[in-house]
């Protein structure tokens, strides 16, 4: 079933109440013939007649015989008498308007027959009613992806062929076509000829064409943060092309967004978001919560902030309702039950389903309707225009709220989590790449190659992963060319990345001698870290030293690989080694194996030797385990086929192997069979003079069974819904008093509960790269590289296929110290993969600490996400680029300006707390410097010390002396 037929097969949840589709109405023809039926329909407007308001009531009269007299009477009063022809007669009654329901009785007596009928009117809203044409863009799912390309951009030629024809129509009746997100116009301008390109560009400056900043409808919760900004890069480089200023933003049909996008957005210029969710499935209460209910969202550091409003059925209201009476009355019904308080109100309008043309019947519609009634009114419009007149009138009036609208439908994700790995990896890539051309060598820095590399990334992250029937017709060619597209966003990302970060790196490898090798900091802040040399560049040999001739310790690994200690790689800057064919130098303080457990005077982890598990983890010295036994371990394995936990499984006996037994490095092998699966391999390895431990959980997964009744209808839709569904997590219960635990979100951190704004998904969390536990004296840093995932306490990601029940989700967070990441599911019904096999490794980090430093927290995340780099080199140390103080001040974007004449820096207030931060640079080649944007513009000029708050990102522009 598609999702067009089901969102004409099902009710909606509105404002606490769920709506049946005969509320909402059915199609034109229906509605028709449904009043027709009744001798009289009230109409919820007002009409201007001779100077004097009135409220319209239809009659609606067959009269089978002669012209005859038709009587009408409102509660026994006489109120028109007009002679009635053979045939249907409509005609309209002119009222007094109504300050309050009213219930009345008309009758009309024609040949001494009288019809009586019992009629409700109610006060009409004298309100403004904006109306957002646009298409909403899945990039797939109705049509092959290059079909809804085609299709997307015809629809910008159709829009402005619309606008054109609609010129001289009255204010407000003016076709205007809204972009709903940037995709589709970057493939016009790309793909058109010079005078389509004009011809947008025009439109766009006319008012005809309203820009939208949003690059595509996106899984908000899986961006890094880079990528996150990315989101709304392309919208400043349209609107400098077309010259207008881009100040609002589309998301439609996903539920959620990380709190992130404020930030983002506001980096953009964006001031105002329309959000439009899908209204009915798999939302929990994130629409009962804030459909038709506009707040001013603030971002993380408190600083920005963006008008946040879902219209009524979010995008979809011109799927379940047709223009016409119906229409205005029920929109009124509905702003009466949420007692919408605004006399200023807007609908998205997209058309008949998902990829729709242009509505050529809205224009005349809205003409029409304004020329004949006084109120309410409409008004087709932009984005801008809507938002703007509303902010001017009610902006000082509205909530302001602090928190994240934590996303939903991120879950499916883990349907491909090998290819949600890879593009995950890949945006850290290119940022890592970006800042070695900065640091390096700006001519290796190609904007259009980057660009390129970018857009893969957000288009793996678009909400539409794959066909309408991708559950109940897997196997169909339709689906599987759809999963191929989308599968290659993420190859094709992890490609153009591995190539960029080659090409930034280059300039210092020609004619390097063999055993000389530089270690690459592209941070902000000093490394220390074990770095692994891959066998062709380390093997000269086993001995390492640095510069100054002094011995590093190193160790050959099993895999091949020459493990060497790393010590102050210097932020933004070098640390050159050389290698030799001597003996290996031990670490003072060396890692051991002993009796199932990993120590290295820092941490101690013990391994359970009948299933694998971590028993135990300390700080060393510490009595307290800091893994909570009571129901699972640490790194546990859990399968669950269905939704009942009761069948809740785990892996099978271990076979445990020490693959590197120190002293610098400790790595054992644990081998096991799983449900599910062929075979699950995980590792965990600690390093000497490393405080936390890496776990590698390698899962080779089965298939999950088909369909057994593909197609529509049926057996086969009720298997995609419930059949065959199955996920896995890995368990992670510490044991910390008290411990509060927090987030990573992109451009952020959260405390469940807490800082989740009501409506909030709390069934499984999207993450950024870690989670902490801590109270005033001890804690645990966790950190994910490869899973985006979490459920918090239990296992409560147990929602399969459609999910149309707001009451049935997951409303509170209890305080807890257990978490599970959340891997790999296959819970959709449509949309998202119905299987995946093969395998698909999950990488971890586990640090104990005696105290939360958020800081600390994403220095250890990115660097694990963003690895020191290594080549064979031939110079010396060059001294490092940049130095930033305080250092929990991070840079999370360092990258050469798209005109490639200034470094363009972000800084991060990664502690939460308020810094004066100084940039010391090493170059002389450093001219002026300026606050900046995501266009990468000259705002203000700053000094040598810059404000930054708490969780603020300030992008800087610091000009290069050619």
């Amino acid at each position: 079933m598609k999702r067009r037929d089901l969102l004409k097969s099902l009710s909606m949840t509105a404002g606490g109440v769920l709506y049946s589709r005969d509320f909402l109405g059915q199609s034109a023809n229906q509605t028709q013939t449904t009043d027709k039926t009744k001798l009289a329909t009230p109409i919820r407007a007002l009409i201007r007649r001779n100077g004097v308001i009135s409220q319209p009531v239809q009659i609606h009269l067959e009269n089978t015989g002669a012209t005859s007299l038709a009587v009408t009477k409102l509660d026994g009063v006489e109120i028109d008498r007009r002679d009635l022809a053979t045939g249907s007669t409509i005609y309209e009654l002119y009222l007094k308007p109504v300050s309050a329901v009213q219930r009345s009785t008309i009758s009309v007596e024609i040949n001494s027959k009288i019809t009586i009928e019992e009629i409700e009117r109610k006060p009409v809203r004298q309100m403004l009613i904006y109306v957002l044409p646009h298409s909403h863009h899945d990039l797939g799912y109705t049509d092959l992806q290059a079909n809804v390309e085609e299709k997307q951009i015809r629809n910008i030629t159709r829009g402005i062929e619309l606008a054109r024809k609609t010129a001289s129509y009255p204010d407000g009746a003016k076709f205007v076509w809204n972009l709903e997100v940037l995709w589709g116009a970057d493939l016009y301008m790309r793909r058109g000829t010079e005078s389509a390109r004009r011809d947008l560009i025009d439109a766009v400056r006319k008012g005809w064409i309203g820009v939208n900043g949003s690059y595509a409808n996106e899984l908000t919760g899986l961006c890094r943060p880079e990528e996150l900004l990315q989101l709304f890069r392309y919208s400043g480089q349209f609107g400098q092309m077309c010259g207008v200023e881009v100040n609002s933003a589309m998301m439609s049909d996903v539920p959620g967004f990380s709190w992130g996008m404020v930030t983002a957005m506001s980096q953009a210029g964006i001031r105002y978001f329309s959000a439009a969710p899908n209204y009915f499935d798999r939302i929990g209460t994130f629409m009962v919560t804030w459909q038709d209910k506009p707040f001013w969202w603030i971002s993380p550091s408190g600083n920005e902030k963006v008008l946040f409003w879902i219209p009524w059925t979010g995008y979809a209201l011109s799927h379940v309702m047709k223009l016409g009476n119906d229409l205005v009355s029920k929109y009124q019904d509905r702003m009466d039950e949420i007692h919408y308080p605004y006399d200023i109100s807007y609908i998205r309008w997209s058309g008949h389903g998902d990829n729709a043309e242009p509505d050529v019947e809205l224009s005349d519609w809205i003409r029409d309707w304004n020329q004949k009634y006084e109120w309410p009114r409409f008004s087709i419009a932009s984005t801008t225009t809507a938002f703007s007149d509303f902010e001017k009138r009610y902006g000082t009036q509205l909530p302001h709220f602090r928190g994240d609208l934590t996303p939903y439908w991120e879950d499916g994700a883990g349907s491909s989590a090998l290819e949600t790995a890879i593009n995950r990896n890949a945006a850290d890539r290119i940022s890592e790449a970006a800042a070695l051309a900065a640091i390096k060598n700006f001519n290796t820095y190609n904007p259009a190659a980057y660009a390129d590399a970018w857009r893969d990334v957000l288009l793996y992250s678009e909400h539409t992963w794959g066909a309408w029937n991708s559950v109940s017709d897997s196997e169909k060619p339709f689906v599987k060319q759809q999963w191929d597209v989308k599968r290659a966003f993420a190859i094709d990302a992890e490609k153009q990345s591995n190539a960029l970060l080659e090409k930034a790196a280059s300039e210092s490898i020609h004619s390097a001698p063999s055993n000389m090798i530089e270690i690459q900091n592209a941070s902000s802040w000093r490394r220390t870290e074990m770095v692994y040399l891959s066998h062709n560049i380390s093997e000269v040999g086993d001995h390492v030293t640095d510069s100054h001739g002094n011995p590093i310790a190193s160790q050959r690994m099993s895999t091949g690989e020459l493990a060497l200690l790393t010590t102050d790689v210097p932020a933004f800057g070098t640390s050159h080694y050389t290698l030799s064919a001597h003996k290996e130098h031990i670490p003072a303080n060396p890692v051991s194996y002993k009796n199932y457990r990993l120590s290295n005077g820092i941490v101690d982890v013990l391994i359970d030797p009948s299933n694998g598990d971590i028993a135990a983890m300390h700080l060393h010295s510490e009595e307290q385990n800091l893994v909570d036994t009571k129901k699972h371990r640490l790194n546990q394995f859990l399968f669950l086929e269905g939704s009942n936990k009761d069948h809740l499984r785990s892996s099978g006996p271990s076979n445990i192997v020490v693959e590197d037994p120190g002293p610098l490095v400790v790595s054992v092998r644990i081998e096991s069979s799983a449900p599910g699966c062929k075979s699950l391999t995980r590792r965990i390895r600690l390093g000497a003079g490393m405080d936390y431990v890496e776990i590698s959980n390698t899962v080779d997964k089965l298939q999950a069974p088909l369909n057994p009744h593909p197609g529509i209808g049926g057996p086969g839709d009720e298997f995609a819904q419930r059949g065959s569904k199955e996920s896995l997590q890995f368990a992670f219960p510490l044991s910390i008093p008290n411990g509060e635990m927090t987030i990573d979100i992109a451009l952020g951190n959260m405390r469940p509960e807490a800082d989740q704004l009501p409506g909030s998904c709390k069934n499984w969390i999207p993450i950024g790269r870690w989670l902490d536990i801590s109270n005033k004296n001890i804690g645990v840093t966790w950190i994910t590289l490869d899973a985006p995932l979490i459920e918090i306490g239990e296992i409560s990601a147990t929602m399969l296929g459609s999910q149309r029940d707001p009451t049935v989700w997951r409303k509170h967070i209890d305080k807890t110290q257990t978490f599970y990441s959340w891997v790999m599911n296959n819970h959709w019904g449509t949309n998202y993969r119905a299987y995946q096999e093969g395998a698909v490794t999950f990488r971890y980090a586990l640090r104990p600490h005696r105290g939360y430093d958020a800081a600390a927290a994403s220095r250890l995340a990115m660097g694990l996400s963003e690895p020191l780099l290594v080549q064979k080199s031939s110079s010396s140390p060059a001294s490092p680029l940049l130095l930033v103080e305080p250092s929990d001040v991070i840079v999370v974007t360092l990258k050469p300006s798209e005109d490639r004449k200034a470094w363009i820096i972000r800084l991060f207030g990664a502690s939460g707390e308020d810094r004066t931060v100084k940039l010391v640079w090493a170059s002389s080649r450093t001219g002026n410097s300026w606050r900046s944007n995501l266009a990468e513009e000259q705002l203000e000029p700053v000094g040598n010390e810059i404000h930054v708050s708490g969780w603020e990102l300030v992008t800087l522009r610091v000009e290069k002396k050619m």
